[in-house]
């Protein structure tokens, strides 16, 4: 059915892309556009670029991921581990979205498309055989989270800001999406409270326990708390003499 190739490609999975604001924020107080009516007509373009490679992305993990999802107390339901979806039209619908999504964010600019690039590819490199880095322990959880920083370069360049973002602001972006899934990862272990059926469902449970996962956890926040409090040490001064006054009291 038409509406199990919509589900796969999980609309309701776009309000993810709300991690491209602060790059987008950011990126207009580094480098304010010319045109403010403009420049939001590229944040849609570029929102709209993002939601389709999502999607792309969406489309090929749950495909791929049929066989371990119908290990799983609730992901068998899903349209390709219950068998609802052909193959042919799952590959058809991801290199669409792709192709759509490339094909926008080529109108923004080069540094987007590049961006968009490597959020499609990073797609690629975590479902796709040989690669797979989602089999992998901690691989997956930092392959997975990178997409947080890209997020954050898709949001900065969407407004055609031509400057670098803070290396410290990325890094930090990088793994406070580390901790997250690491957090995700322990929930999931815990919620399937078995690890014969984790380990059938994901390959890298077969390495992870409770306590090397609250270990990785420590480790990411930590790493976070410190490339967050290397960009503040460097750029609070300038960022707050820039902030509109309504902005410096929220902040």
């Amino acid at each position: 059915m038409f509406r199990d190739y919509v589900k796969i490609a999980r609309p309701d999975h776009w309000f993810k892309n709300v991690f491209m604001l602060p790059g987008m924020l950011l990126g207009w107080l580094a480098s304010p556009p010319e045109n403010n009516i403009s420049a939001l007509g590229w944040v849609f373009v570029g929102v709209l670029a993002t939601c389709l490679i999502c999607s792309s992305n969406y489309t090929i993990n749950e495909f791929l991921d049929a066989a371990t999802d119908r290990k799983h107390p609730e992901k068998c339901n899903r349209p390709a581990a219950a068998g609802r979806v052909k193959a042919f039209w799952v590959y058809v619908q991801w290199l669409l979205l792709a192709v759509a999504g490339l094909t926008l964010s080529r109108l923004i600019g080069w540094q987007f498309f590049a961006c968009e690039t490597a959020l499609f590819l990073m797609g690629i490199i975590y479902n796709v055989p040989p690669v797979r880095s989602k089999d992998l322990p901690y691989f997956d959880v930092l392959s997975e989270s990178i997409n947080n920083p890209i997020r954050l370069l898709l949001g900065w360049y969407s407004v055609k800001c031509q400057l670098l973002p803070p290396a410290t602001l990325v890094f930090a972006y990088w793994m406070l999406g580390a901790y997250l899934m690491a957090v995700k990862r322990f929930a999931e272990l815990g919620h399937i409270n078995s690890r014969k059926i984790a380990m059938a469902y994901r390959k890298s449970f077969a390495h992870y326990t409770r306590e090397r996962l609250l270990i990785s956890i420590v480790f990411y926040s930590t790493a976070f708390a410190f490339f967050s409090g290397a960009f503040i040490i460097k750029y609070q001064i300038v960022k707050i003499r820039r902030l509109p006054k309504g902005l410096i009291a929220i902040f």
